[in-house]
C-alpha cells in the first residue's frame, strides 16, 4: 500500500511540479517589529496549487530572487509615493513607505523584462503601472465622485480590519483577463482610493467600474503579465476570482 501511495505521489509531482509563487509583503512595522501580509494571499495561492514565498521589502539581490521563483504577485497595501509618477502627495494618501516603494518598483522593472508570470493586486497593479511609465489617479472621488464605493466610506485605511466594498466591473470580452475569468461581467471586492490613470506603454486597460475607473490592465503580447485593481484573494475560493490564481499557477508550470 505504501509503495503504491509513493508511486502515486511521484506521478502526481511529475504531472504537477511544484511552483513557487513570490508574494510581496507590506511595510516594516516598527511598532510591532514585524513585516506583515494578509493571509488571504497565501491561502489563495495554496488553493490554486502553488507554494507561496513571502518577500519582505528591502531585498537587494533581485536577480537572484527572481531566479528562484516561478511567478510573482505584487500585493495590496499602502499608497505609492506620488513623486514616482511626478505628482505631489495628496492629503488622503497613507502608509507611504520608501523601503517598500523602492524594492517593489525595482522588482517590477526587472521582472517585466522577463517572461515570469506576474499578477498585480490593488497597490500591486499601481506599482506595475508606475514601473512601466504610467501614472495614477491620486484620489478617486476627486476625479470620479462617489457614485461607486471603491473604498468603504467608514473605512480607516490604517486599521487592521478594513471593511470590504463590492461593486460591478465590466471586462473587455476579447481580453486575456476575460478568458481567464470566464466572464465579462462580475462583482468584485474592493478596498482602494487610488487607481491607474493612463495605461503605461505596452499595457492596455481591459476592465472598468461603472464610474469609469480602470479596474484591470494586461501586458500586450504573449507574456502573462496582468493586474487587477480589486482584491480577488478575499474571494479566491469562489469562481471567477479563484481562476486568476489558477491561471497564474498554470502559467508558472509551463516550460
Amino acid at each position: 500500500m505504501s509503495h503504491q501511495n509513493g508511486t502515486s505521489a511521484t506521478a502526481d509531482r511529475q504531472a504537477h511540479p511544484p511552483v513557487f509563487i513570490g508574494i510581496t509583503m507590506q511595510h516594516r512595522d516598527v511598532a510591532t517589529r514585524r513585516f506583515a501580509l494578509r493571509f488571504a494571499y497565501v491561502d489563495a495561492v495554496r488553493a490554486a496549487g502553488g507554494i507561496p514565498v513571502l518577500l519582505p521589502p528591502g531585498e537587494p539581490q533581485i536577480g537572484a530572487l527572481l531566479n528562484r521563483l516561478d511567478a510573482l504577485i505584487f500585493s495590496g497595501g499602502g499608497d505609492l509615493d506620488a513623486s514616482y509618477y511626478e505628482q505631489r502627495r495628496h492629503p488622503t494618501m497613507y502608509l507611504i513607505d520608501p523601503e517598500r516603494d523602492q524594492f517593489e518598483l525595482a522588482l517590477a522593472r526587472q521582472v517585466l523584462t522577463t517572461a515570469l508570470p506576474v499578477l498585480g493586486i490593488c497597490r500591486g497593479a499601481q506599482v506595475l503601472a508606475v514601473a512601466s511609465g504610467g501614472d495614477l489617479v491620486r484620489h478617486i472621488p476627486d476625479r470620479y465622485g462617489t457614485q461607486v464605493a471603491h473604498l468603504d466610506p467608514d473605512a480607516n485605511p490604517l486599521s487592521l480590519h478594513i471593511p470590504i466594498s463590492h461593486h460591478h466591473v465590466s471586462v473587455q470580452p476579447t481580453s486575456r483577463l476575460a478568458q481567464v475569468l470566464g466572464v465579462a461581467e462580475l462583482d468584485v471586492p474592493s478596498m482602494h482610493h487610488q487607481a491607474i490613470d493612463h495605461a503605461p506603454p505596452g499595457w492596455r486597460v481591459v476592465a472598468h467600474a461603472p464610474d469609469g475607473v480602470a479596474e484591470a490592465i494586461e501586458r500586450e503580447g504573449a507574456v502573462w503579465h496582468m493586474a487587477v485593481q480589486w482584491h480577488p484573494e478575499v474571494a479566491a475560493r469562489h469562481s471567477p476570482h479563484h481562476a486568476l490564481f489558477q491561471a497564474l499557477v498554470a502559467a508558472a508550470r509551463r516550460p
